[in-house]
């Protein structure tokens, strides 16, 4: 499911330089959401959003989103639905709140 964020600036450098802290999103039924920005990782080449609603930080939940843009420079977000995708972006955004215990 590939869902816009509202855009605000023309040529955006990140999703926080484009839109703040926050983004709204529309999902089905044309509800919108507020997330948090949490972070924004490059993992193997590909961009990802790690956001959080307010009702998915009481719970620790996150989501994670494939950042992409178009040929106008737009940004978009992509549902990452592979799991191991998810995970991989996930354990990236831990590592870096919380440190990683592997040693190089």
């Amino acid at each position: 499911m590939s869902q816009d964020a509202h855009r605000q600036n023309p040529e955006p450098g990140s999703l926080k330089d484009s839109y703040g802290p926050f983004v709204e999103l529309t999902g089905d039924g044309d509800i919108t959401v507020t997330y948090r920005i949490e972070a924004e990782l490059a993992i193997d080449g590909r961009l990802y959003a790690i956001l959080q609603s307010e009702s998915m930080r009481d719970e620790g939940d996150i989501e994670v989103f494939r950042v992409d843009r178009d040929a106008q420079g737009s940004l978009h977000l992509e549902t990452v639905e592979d799991d191991e995708e998810w995970e991989r972006a996930a354990e990236a955004f831990d590592d870096l709140q919380f440190g990683s215990d592997e040693r190089p």
